[in-house]
């Protein structure tokens, strides 16, 4: 008997903290659209685009992406993720001549810090608003 007292608890309190998570195909936010545009402004390899798939829990933004068409870029992945608190964007792209490129850009008392690994060159770059200062070749 008490082996089903503690079964029933654990489904109760499992099902009592579970969250429904939604998404919603819709324009960025004025907040996500300004990380989009001051990113844009010094990295142009980030795409700008107004709509962005946000994820939901509890009426809340948890998540954020955007979905390209590549059906004719020179990119075979592209993916861009804000997060929740728009001061981060995370990006992902593989094309023949880059290779598979990611990274995040972070704005920071309105600085855009970029970090970014290329996998073909084996390379981590470091940028201030658009300007490079500090790249690393790996062995």
């Amino acid at each position: 008997m008490r082996n089903y007292i503690v079964l029933f608890t654990l489904i109760f309190t499992t099902i009592s903290f579970a969250q429904t998570i939604t998404s919603k195909k819709e324009d960025a936010t004025p907040a996500q659209y300004a990380l989009l545009e001051k990113v844009n402004q010094y990295y142009p390899d980030i795409t700008l685009s107004k709509t962005v798939t946000n994820f939901y829990a509890d009426g809340n933004i948890i998540d954020t992406h955007q979905e390209f068409d590549l059906t004719n870029s020179k990119f075979t992945s592209y993916k861009i993720g804000l997060e929740p608190d728009n001061k981060k964007l995370l990006f992902e792209y593989v094309s023949d001549a880059t290779g598979k490129v990611y990274g995040d850009v972070t704005i920071f008392k309105g600085n855009a810090l970029r970090t970014t690994f290329t996998e073909k060159n084996n390379e981590i770059s470091v940028a201030l608003n658009g300007k490079s200062v500090y790249l690393k070749k790996l062995k």
